[in-house]
């Protein structure tokens, strides 16, 4: 794997961490929403991973000599909870049933904040990742000064 490979590598689980990030604060904000514009309370959303193959720039032409594509992540799908939702006995609010319960989302919002602090710290280690071969690089041209 060429060093620039490995930047588009780390690029491409940044880009995936922050989709799973955004999703996670989504979550955390609507965690008690019980009317949507679909109907019914906020459906969770996790993001599903999958491999994919990244392009750098100088991939195409050294294609043979690097032994293939490299493979990076990618969000290959977003999937929303079709559980049916936790219900609460809440009988003076607005969306209560005739019984008195309210459909709650499914969401724990401990859970998500955990979910959230791995989605950072996956973040920084990519960033990392990338500063690590950004200097292998500089060092490279420094020595061929």
């Amino acid at each position: 794997m060429s060093l620039f490979s490995a930047i588009s590598v780390s690029a491409s689980g940044m880009s995936a961490q922050r989709q799973r990030a955004e999703l996670l604060v989504e979550n955390l904000a609507n965690a008690e929403t019980t009317r949507t514009a679909e109907g019914g309370p906020y459906r969770r959303k996790d993001a599903v991973f999958t491999s994919a193959p990244v392009d750098s720039p100088f991939q195409s032409t050294y294609a043979s000599l690097l032994g293939g594509a490299s493979q990076g992540v990618q969000v290959s799908e977003i999937a929303v909870d079709t559980r049916p939702p936790e219900r609460r006995y809440l009988p003076g609010h607005p969306d209560a049933d005739k019984d008195g319960y309210v459909g709650m989302p499914r969401i724990n919002p401990a859970e998500d904040m955990v979910d959230l602090m791995g989605a950072s710290r996956n973040y920084q280690a990519n960033v990392t990742a990338m500063t690590a071969v950004k200097d292998m690089i500089h060092r490279s041209i420094d020595l061929l000064k």
